[in-house]
C-alpha cells in the first residue's frame, strides 16, 4: 500500500486546519502520516489541534512548533524533513483545503504513469465553488508588470497569457508551474534535486521548485479529474504595502535573477 506524508504549514490557521485534517482521515486506500508546522500562531490554532487529536488519538500527527513566522520554504523544509523513511508520496498541503479519497488516488495514479511524472496537482474551487487558476505557464518579469500595472484591461492581458486551454478531456496536462495549495510529489524528487529554495521567504517558491524540476528532466503535471476545496486565504492580497507584499516582491526579483526569466521561458521545455 502506498504511504503518504502530508506536510502542512498552519498559521493562525484556527478556522481551517480541523476540516482539513478530518478531510484526510477519510483516506482509506494509502497509509499516511501528517507533518504539522505552526509558523508562531497567535490564535487558536494549536488549541483547536490538540483537541483533533485528543479525539483522535490513533493518527500519525507529528507538531513542530516555531516561535515566530518563517514563511513558506523554511518551514515547509523542517516538515519534509521529518517524513519516514517508508513514505513513497509527500503531499505539500495547504492547511485551508480539504482533500478526498478519489483526488489523492488520481494524482497518485498519474504519478505512476512515468517515472519522470514528479509533482501533480488537483483542479481547485473555493468555498463557493468558483474555481481556482491552479496550473499557470512559466512568469516572466514582463508578464508580472502586466499584471500589476492598476489598468483592468492590461491586467486581463496578462492573466490571459498566464493560462492553459485544458479542454481537449485529457487525464493530465504538463504545466509550468502550479500553486503548492496542494502538491503530490514523488519521494524520488526531492532526494534528486533537494526542497525548496530558501532563498524564498513566502513566494514564488512553488514557481522556482516547479522550474527546478522541469531542468532536471521531470514533469509538472495539471490532474483535472482531481477535485478539491480551497479556501484560499491569499493573504498577499489584503494589503497593497506589507511584509507579505514585500517578501514576494524580493522573491520574483530573486526567481528572475536565477533563470534569467525576464523576457520570455521559452527556454524551459515543459512538455
Amino acid at each position: 500500500m502506498d504511504k503518504i506524508s502530508f506536510v502542512i504549514l498552519t498559521w493562525n490557521s484556527e478556522k481551517v486546519i480541523v476540516p482539513c485534517l478530518k478531510s484526510i482521515l477519510t483516506l482509506t486506500d494509502q497509509e499516511f502520516e501528517i507533518i504539522l508546522v505552526d509558523n508562531g500562531s497567535k490564535d487558536k490554532t494549536l488549541e483547536n489541534i490538540k483537541t483533533f487529536l485528543s479525539e483522535n488519538p490513533g493518527i500519525k500527527l507529528k507538531t513542530i512548533q516555531l516561535e515566530k513566522n518563517f514563511g513558506t520554504t523554511v518551514s515547509r523544509n523542517l516538515g519534509i524533513q521529518k517524513i519516514s523513511e517508508d513514505t513513497n508520496f509527500v503531499c505539500i498541503l495547504d492547511s485551508d483545503t480539504v482533500i478526498n479519497q478519489e483526488a489523492m488516488t488520481e494524482l497518485i495514479s498519474v504519478l505512476k504513469e512515468n517515472e519522470k511524472n514528479a509533482i501533480a496537482g488537483p483542479h481547485m474551487v473555493n468555498l463557493a465553488g468558483e474555481e481556482q487558476v491552479t496550473a499557470k505557464k512559466i512568469p516572466t518579469a514582463m508578464l508580472k508588470i502586466k499584471k500589476a500595472i492598476p489598468v483592468r484591461s492590461i491586467q486581463k492581458m496578462g492573466e490571459k497569457q498566464e493560462r492553459y486551454d485544458f479542454t481537449d478531456g485529457k487525464r493530465s496536462y504538463p504545466a509550468g508551474y502550479l500553486i503548492s495549495a496542494c502538491w503530490m510529489i514523488q519521494r524520488e524528487l526531492l532526494e534528486k534535486i533537494g526542497t525548496l529554495d530558501e532563498n524564498i521567504f513566502y513566494s514564488p517558491e512553488d514557481v522556482e521548485y516547479c522550474v527546478r524540476a522541469w531542468e532536471n528532466g521531470y514533469r509538472v503535471l495539471y490532474c483535472p479529474n482531481a477535485h478539491i476545496i480551497h479556501a484560499t486565504q491569499r493573504i498577499s492580497k489584503k494589503k497593497l504595502f506589507s511584509k507579505h507584499n514585500w517578501e514576494h516582491t524580493k522573491g520574483l526579483i530573486y526567481f528572475f535573477r536565477k533563470y534569467n526569466l525576464f523576457g520570455n521561458s521559452d527556454k524551459i521545455i515543459c512538455k
